[in-house]
């Protein structure tokens, strides 16, 4: 209060300006105003009275807050409150300032904080967590497992359960599916976005292979196909930090929510399909959706109506359709190999590497991003699917390779291998779909020697069997260091009981 009194004298008796009084007692000048301000409100002149001690001034400037009740003072809705803060750009400051304008006798914005996080903290785990309306899904496969039991052989197979939490309300989807698989794994995300009826900015999963090739703190390797399946919906892939499972507390929590009231309530329960055990979930599921909530009022379906589901982004018009990825070096026949068939890309990509999308139906291959080749999916091991206009002039690849290079360079081996050689080419609509066969037939001899390849080409001519397994076969059993030997033709009999004879059809 010392600096008070200066401040009051020198203002009122020396008539000093309110710069200098503050370089004077070593206070802003924005403090030296209030001063002044509190004084002239308080009816304060100069010199103060004899009889004014320093509690009284105190208590004259700074008069305490009027002991107003708390129904007078008003007491936030802290439900509302924790209900408006998972909307977006919904701040606790902001709050305040709402209820300050409803009851302007209310408490500061000090008090405001400290009493919410007091009463967030009685909160469940589980609620206690601050998530943004439509913001993260979080993703992970429960520890228990249902047993199906196949009908026909008895054979008990064990489902695995996937389990799916929204953030902001805690709304859960839960689905059985045979593994934990690439196939698997993408389908139960499309399914669960159906489900939400919307897609969130994030999706949270575990380290699983399915969806994390590579797990990195800070730039964890997305799979290809579950990265195109985000694409399509949307969403970006935030997956969690190895061994920290904070990052998922939401479908921790949902895991074990999932496994007390659903798989414990079907344990005594058998089923023969994995469609007989999610219709089984899905009854359950809803039970569980609908329960009301313990310490705040509705349940898990209601506050995803209110908060997630306006929140999150629409769904695509088709459904994500799975697509595999893999990286492809395009061989000298300008074609790439999926599942034992080729398929042609543009010749100039030969020796080049590209990335091959495959679906059921269709296989595209890309070259730095941009789409070089689409064809219809064939499962027919060792054909071809070709694109004429991917083949150069002359049904030449890359210039200095042709089907007499290949026949002459057989030949320097030997005849018979030259001859298999050109059979091979023969027996294809065009030689360059057999260039693969001849190149790995022809590096056998460095496997083998060029002699042994010579005698089996030999006996595999005599055989009428000129594919590289067979070959491969030839030489692993070492079949090439057999002698030939020709059948004779067996001479059948002139008569015989078992033998009709000519006269029996006139």
């Amino acid at each position: 209060m010392r600096k008070i009194r200066e401040v009051l004298r020198l203002k009122w008796a020396v008539g000093m300006s309110n710069r200098r009084i503050a370089a004077s007692c070593g206070v802003s000048r924005p403090t030296v105003s209030e001063y002044l301000r509190r004084a002239e409100s308080a009816g304060l002149g100069w010199p103060l009275p004899s009889d004014m001690s320093d509690d009284r001034l105190e208590r004259r400037l700074f008069p305490p807050p009027p002991d107003l009740p708390a129904a007078a003072r008003g007491v936030p809705d802290w439900v509302e409150v924790h209900r408006q803060l998972q909307r977006k750009g919904v701040t606790l400051f902001l709050l305040w300032q709402e209820y300050r304008a409803a009851c302007p006798d209310g408490y500061q914005y000090s008090w405001f904080c400290e009493r919410y996080r007091a009463w967030q903290g009685q909160l469940d785990v589980v609620m206690r967590q601050d998530h943004r309306a439509g913001e993260k899904l979080f993703v992970d496969y429960a520890g228990q497992t249902v047993g199906v039991v196949d009908r026909s052989t008895g054979e008990l197979r064990q489902a695995q359960v996937f389990v799916a939490v929204l953030g902001a309300s805690n709304y859960t989807y839960a689905e059985a599916t045979w593994t934990q698989g690439l196939a698997d794994f993408i389908g139960a995300h499309t399914r669960a976005f159906a489900f939400f009826g919307g897609a969130p900015e994030l999706v949270v999963p575990d380290n699983l292979r399915s969806g994390v090739v590579k797990a990195h703190r800070y730039e964890p390797d997305i799979n290809p196909t579950y990265q195109d399946m985000a694409s399509h919906y949307g969403v970006a892939v935030l997956p969690a930090r190895v061994r920290k499972p904070r990052d998922k507390a939401k479908v921790e929590t949902g895991v074990l929510v999932v496994e007390r009231w659903i798989l414990a309530a079907l344990r005594r329960r058998s089923f023969f399909s994995l469609a007989e055990l999610n219709d089984a979930i899905h009854a359950l599921l809803k039970q569980l959706n609908t329960r009301p909530f313990r310490k705040l009022p509705g349940c898990r379906r209601s506050r995803h109506e209110e908060l997630d589901r306006p929140a999150l982004g629409p769904l695509p018009a088709q459904p994500y359709v799975f697509a595999e990825w893999k990286k492809a070096r395009v061989h000298i026949d300008y074609h790439v190999a999926i599942d034992g068939h080729y398929y042609s890309v543009p010749y100039a990509l030969i020796k080049k590497s590209v990335e091959v999308r495959f679906t059921r139906h269709t296989v595209e291959c890309f070259y730095r991003g941009r789409r070089v080749a689409s064809h219809r999916r064939s499962y027919h091991k060792g054909g071809h699917t070709t694109v004429a206009a991917h083949m150069p002039e002359a049904h030449r690849a890359a210039g200095e390779w042709s089907p007499r290079r290949l026949i002459r360079w057989a030949a320097e081996n030997g005849p018979s291998t030259g001859a298999l050689i050109r059979r091979v080419l023969r027996s294809r609509k065009h030689p360059q779909q057999a260039y693969r066969a001849c190149l790995g037939i022809l590096r056998l001899g460095k496997a083998y020697g060029g002699d042994r390849l010579e005698a089996a080409c030999r006996r595999a001519l005599a055989l009428g069997s000129c594919r590289y397994q067979s070959i491969e076969s030839i030489l692993k059993n070492r079949l090439d260091e057999q002698p030939l030997t020709e059948q004779p033709e067996l001479a059948l009999p002139d008569a015989h009981a078992n033998i009709r004879g000519p006269d029996y059809y006139h």
